[in-house]
């Protein structure tokens, strides 16, 4: 071999190389599930969405919201792990897409990727700096501006991305253990006494479901499960990514399912089926606050204060699990060479991102700026309508997900006949639940985003906008494709779009 430099030969020097390319860890199937959970902030999700989804969608009806989000998803995630195996890289659903569609159609839902996580990332920054400002308040804090704190997170956010992954699910386990814990508490305790006046059955009535209102129940409880794909994600982090990723993503499905209709309903009960809908409003109106309330109520102040200060910390764990994601997105992209080399390169000593995680600090700081200058309120102006973008994008980048799936075994005959529930009845099934959903929420977007239809067409536009743009210049990358040697026994190449 030729000696380079003392100690370091051609070979060592190019493989270290390649290692400074990719990302390495143990994360067990616990972890991945924390991250993808952390991500859903489930006390977030309880004290902000159930109250949109009760005050301004299906009323009493709203926990059906969350059980159908999870159905669907739980569908699309039998084609989504099946494929796991045959696309041996970690860039979640673009890796996916340009496997079963190729690299225009893969760089497309790159691109909305990049612009889904970024836009709830900021959305949470806002709900963050709102959030903050109350909890000061209510201690008898002085009242400041709320972007000062969504800034001061901004900066945490970008020491402990940084930082190696580890350090981070660390941080957001501990997070997400006591809020599901103070949430189940409430639970039992609303059913323990009763609520108002007992289990509310009228949450199942056809009356409350099959309502205009459902659409924004579908897409406030889509946005609850937003960082679903961190389980592929992390797939160079995972301890047996074959068997880690499918693990994981299940899991997290049901376990979140489950977590929110749970406690949407307990909140339901706690308010009663004729308070319920009003109480929820008056917590819009910025007049009381659903979940905290109802804590009072039943357990405590003392506990509603804990609860309040979780909120906090489940905001944080969200936009620090949202951070990781887009970090990571970048990586991926970088080492393809659609975005600059530099964010392709793991920093040794931290085993991170670091520059791309940097960069994304950045990014998401000059977003936040400049919604900042606009004077927009952060729970409507901020919060309602990123979410609004970041869910129609997610939800696009599901569907052309199964679509990949059922091209990619389609084209693999040999794969495909042996489990066609898997490979082909299951994505198809997702295919038209996804549709659905999408449907219902792009039909009565205004009520999401509260803006004019102008407005609104134009925010769901962005995703769409962003696919269109990866499409035209896709072109020009090569993508990962599963090529012959990651499918045993495949009879084709995979399919070029």
């Amino acid at each position: 071999m030729t000696r380079l430099t003392k100690g370091t030969t051609m070979t060592d020097s190019s493989t270290t190389a390649k290692e400074r390319h990719r990302l390495s860890g143990q994360l067990g199937t616990g972890s991945i599930v924390f991250m993808v959970m952390a991500a859903a902030a489930p006390l977030t999700v309880i004290g902000g969405n159930v109250p949109l989804i009760v005050g301004a969608g299906n009323g009493v009806g709203a926990p059906i919201g969350f059980a159908a989000a999870a159905l669907v998803l739980l569908i699309f995630s039998v084609g989504f792990v099946t494929m796991t195996p045959h696309v041996r890289e970690a860039g979640a659903f673009f890796s996916y897409v340009a496997s079963g569609l190729g690299s225009r159609f893969g760089l497309g839902a790159a691109f909305v990727a990049l612009v889904a996580y970024t836009a709830i990332q900021v959305g949470i920054y806002g709900y963050m700096g709102w959030a903050a400002n109350d909890l000061v308040t209510h201690f008898g804090g002085p009242e400041l501006p709320w972007w000062l704190y969504s800034f001061a997170t901004l900066v945490i956010v970008a020491l402990l991305g940084y930082r190696h992954i580890e350090l981070g699910a660390r941080v957001l386990g501990v997070a997400l253990v006591l809020e599901i814990a103070v949430m189940l508490v409430l639970d039992v305790v609303i059913f323990a006494t009763g609520g108002e006046s007992g289990p509310v059955l009228e949450t199942f009535a056809p009356e409350n479901i099959l309502t205009p209102g459902m659409s924004v129940a579908i897409l406030f409880s889509l946005t609850g499960f937003i960082g679903f794909e961190a389980t592929a994600v992390f797939r160079d982090e995972a301890r047996n990514p074959e068997r880690t990723i499918p693990r994981a993503t299940y899991a997290a499905v049901i376990i979140i399912g489950v977590f929110y209709a749970v406690s949407c309903w307990a909140l339901v009960t706690g308010a009663g089926s004729a308070n319920a809908v009003d109480v929820a409003q008056k917590t819009l109106a910025g007049e009381g606050n659903m979940m905290l309330d109802a804590a009072s109520q039943y357990v405590g102040s003392a506990f509603s204060d804990v609860m309040s200060v979780l909120l906090i910390s489940s905001l944080f764990a969200c936009v620090l699990s949202f951070h990781n994601v887009i970090a990571r997105y970048q990586f991926s992209l970088a080492n393809k060479g659609v975005l600059p080399g530099r964010l392709g390169v793991r920093n040794v000593r931290h085993n991170a991102p670091t520059f791309s995680s940097l960069v994304q600090s950045i990014t998401a700081a000059i977003v936040l700026a400049v919604l900042v200058l606009f004077n927009l309120d952060p729970l409507v102006g901020v919060f309602g309508s990123m979410a609004g973008v970041s869910t129609v994008g997610m939800v696009i980048l599901m569907l052309l997900t199964s679509i990949a799936v059922v091209v990619f075994f389609k084209n693999r005959p040999t794969l495909s006949n042996r489990r066609p529930i898997r490979t082909i009845v299951a994505p198809t099934v997702a295919i038209l639940g996804l549709g659905g959903c999408l449907w219902l929420v792009l039909a009565n977007f205004t009520l999401v985003t509260g803006w004019s239809v102008g407005v609104s067409i134009f925010l769901a536009l962005v995703p769409v906008i962003a696919l269109g743009a990866g499409v035209a210049v896709g072109g020009r990358f090569s993508l990962h494709q599963a090529d012959e040697a990651d499918v045993v026994g495949s009879p084709v190449a995979p399919a070029k779009v």
